[in-house]
This record gives C-alpha cells, structure tokens and sequence, in this order.
C-alpha cells in the first residue's frame, strides 16, 4: 500500500538499525519528491556501515512535479553512479490528466511477484518472477506494447488493463510485429473493466492474440457485445470459447444465445 509516512517513521526506523548487512526494500511512497539514489545514500545507506547487499523496489507516486519540472530518467539514474556492481533501473512518468508524477527504481534482477502501473515506458526486459501485472497509461497501448509485455512476462497469470484511449495504429500494418499474434501461455485472470473498446478487440479477436484455455475474464457487458457483434461474430469465437469464468458489468440478466457463444464458461 502506498504510504506518506516514509520521512516521519520509514527513514527512522531503519536509521535504527546500524549492525544490518543485507536489506531489500519494497516500498510505494506517496505526496514527497523522487526517491533517488541520493536520498538512499544520504538517508540510509550512511547510516548502515556494515551493509553489503542492498536490493530495492521503490516507487514514488506525486503531484510534487508538473510537465515542466518532472525529474527525467537520465537525472534519476545519474544519481546511482556510485552503486558499483548493481544494474539499477529508473523509470519515471507524467500523467497531465490527473497530474501525478510517478518514479520507478529498482535493482534487478527483479524479485516481486507483481510489477504495477506500467506505462508505454516500460523499456522492456525478461521477469521470471512476475505473476501479476497491470498497465495504465494516458497514451493508446498499440500492438507491439502488449507483444513487449507478453515477451516480458512470459509467466503472467494475471493482467489488468485501464486505458481509455483509443488506439492509433490499428488499422494500419507499421511494423514487422503489427500482425504478430501473441500467445500468453499462462493467462489465467484478465480485467478490461477500465479499458477501452480497442482493447477488448486486442485480446478476443484471434487475428492479434492466443488467449490460453480456461482463462477468467472482466468485462463490461456493452463492450463486448458490441465487438462480438451481440455474440455471434466469428472472429471472436475461438478465444470465447476458451473462456472458463466471464464478469459481465452492466447487465443482470444474459440472452439464451450468450451461453451458446462461451460453451465452457460460468457467467455471471
């Protein structure tokens, strides 16, 4: 959970313990600037003198910063050239519709079983240890951002998307991977709730994506009948019928039809 308590009772404690040779911290941080690599030396690192192992996920989620005054990646990871023999990574973005500014850094190899709030920034990688994941972005998620995510995560079993921008390229072959479809082998929860109609089309349509069986779906009603064409449209036929457990939003009571188009699936 996000905390802004990590000046008044965070720093404090582990000022506290001075004799600690290994430490991981995992911590979400809310209303203070960018945690960086100088604010770990100056407040933690000075006063741990025996420490030899230092692994971290820290994330800093504010509205300290505007477009303008946003600290960039290259500043940030400026900060760690003195974290000898560690590959740290630093990630920063700017959300101008809500105005929060959000810092990602982390030592990898990555360690957490959840990697949230991934944006189109996200530069890529390989997390073995990642089960969980969710995106959210201001900018349209195309194509080739869900085949990043996909080859990046190949052990995802749960995905949640919130978007509400429409995507740009869609009708448009821009790239070698444009009509690659992705295969996620270990999908077993996918949410749309929050996303756009775009994306229920990414992820039902089989000529962009290989959803596995028995898979448990989120999704607003209204939305998926209308890129299902009221559940009839064969395009989106085979994923449908893979699906073992559907949350309709929106909607109480399902035609007869409905259950003839997801064979395999609880609905509720």
């Amino acid at each position: 959970m996000i905390t802004d308590n990590y000046d008044r009772l965070i720093l404090p404690l582990l000022q506290r313990m001075s004799k600690l040779e290994q430490l991981h911290l995992c911590l979400f941080i809310g209303s203070r600037p960018f945690i960086d690599g100088d604010n770990l030396k100056l407040n933690i690192l000075s006063h741990m003198p025996l420490l030899t192992k230092l692994t971290f996920h820290i994330c800093t989620l504010t509205r300290f910063y505007n477009q303008i005054n946003c600290p960039s990646n290259q500043t940030i990871q400026q900060t760690f050239q003195d974290f000898k023999n560690q590959n740290i990574i630093c990630s920063t973005d700017y959300m101008k519709q809500t105005g929060f500014s959000q810092c990602r850094i982390y030592t990898h190899p990555y360690r957490l079983k959840y990697y949230d709030d991934i944006t189109n920034q996200f530069s890529g990688g390989l997390f073995l240890s990642v089960r969980k994941v969710s995106l959210v972005d201001e900018h349209p998620f195309e194509h080739e951002f869900f085949l990043r995510i996909a080859q990046s995560f190949p052990l995802m079993e749960e995905l949640i998307v919130k978007n509400k921008k429409p995507q740009q390229r869609k009708r448009f072959q821009v790239s070698t991977n444009n009509n690659k479809i992705i295969i996620y082998s270990n999908l077993v929860f996918l949410n749309l709730l929050y996303a756009h109609k775009d994306y229920y089309e990414q992820f039902v349509f089989d000529t962009k994506t290989c959803l596995p069986n028995k898979i448990n779906i989120s999704v607003d009603y209204r939305l998926m009948r209308k890129i299902t064409r009221n559940f009839r449209r064969r395009l989106t036929q085979n994923n449908s019928a893979k699906m073992s457990w559907i949350y309709f939003s929106n909607k109480s009571q399902f035609p007869e039809h409905l259950h003839q188009y997801f064979p395999r699936a609880q609905i509720c």
